[in-house]
């Protein structure tokens, strides 16, 4: 029932981490369990570990090899052996859900732009109904009103089924920010903040000292620091501490990308 976000910059180990969710890596060591089951313990269907769990691949080419759209869109759901009747109804509401017209669905996939491929990728995972939703960069390349809509889609999905989760991959902290009810931030494969976003719009703030102001300054609350031409940046999980106890010193209000520029780029 939640939305989480893992954000990180290209190559910091999102892609390798979410194919792990569901058994297309297997991990060097440590262990990946699905409602407590361990997923490579060696009587454990991966094949329904995959009907659970739906990744979609941050290129939809990747997706993408059926002769058709409807026809590509139906080979999950198939795959689950279902009738072909509610094959089909499966893969007519997932395309109808992510906004594509019925008037293309014979067309190649091949032939599609950007924007609509990624679509019709979403399309096959969705029409298998998954209980966790995996998205991998799913607004990578698209301008700010196909992205907008993708999100649209996303929201809509969660929407008809509460219980439903997603985990949606991204290295665009502005698609995340007012989406997410978790956020987890990775760095050189390792996870560097795990928070709530209310707390993160709340209770995150970035201090603006001077080098005096730093040194009189309670350190108890401040997560990383920056050295900057006016003095140090200092990022803090308890803005109002500061504001109350440091009427002096600037006390500005983070987003999430500031959160993220400290905590990859700061010290300490």
């Amino acid at each position: 029932g939640q939305f989480i976000g893992l954000i990180g910059h290209t190559g910091s180990g999102k892609s390798t981490l979410v194919q792990h969710l569901n058994g297309l890596l297997k991990p060097s060591e440590g262990t990946i369990l699905f409602n407590g089951e361990n997923i490579w313990a060696q009587d454990y269907s991966r094949k329904t570990l995959r009907s659970k769990v739906g990744l979609v691949f941050q290129y939809p080419e990747h997706q993408l090899f059926e002769t058709d759209v409807f026809a590509d869109v139906c080979y999950g759901p198939k795959n689950l052996g279902l009738e072909q009747g509610e094959i089909e109804r499966r893969a007519k509401k997932a395309l109808e859900l992510v906004g594509f017209p019925e008037e293309f669905f014979g067309q190649s996939p091949f032939e599609l732009s950007g924007g609509q491929k990624r679509r019709v990728a979403i399309a096959g995972v969705l029409a298998m109904e998954p209980d966790i939703l995996v998205l991998d960069e799913p607004t990578a390349g698209l301008d700010v009103g196909a992205r907008e809509a993708m999100l649209d889609i996303l929201r809509e999905y969660m929407e008809e089924e509460p219980e439903r989760s997603i985990l949606i991959s991204s290295h665009i902290s502005s698609d995340l920010e007012h989406l997410c009810d978790d956020i987890y931030v990775i760095h050189k494969g390792k996870i560097v903040l795990h928070e709530e976003m209310d707390t993160i719009l709340e209770k995150y703030a970035v201090l603006k000292v001077s080098e005096a102001q730093y040194q009189a300054v309670d350190k108890s609350y401040i997560l990383k620091e920056k050295k900057e031409s006016f003095g140090i940046s200092c990022l803090t999980n308890e803005k109002q501490y500061y504001i109350e106890n440091y009427p002096e010193i600037v006390v500005e209000s983070s987003s999430l990308d500031q959160v993220i520029l400290m905590l990859i780029g700061g010290d300490r």
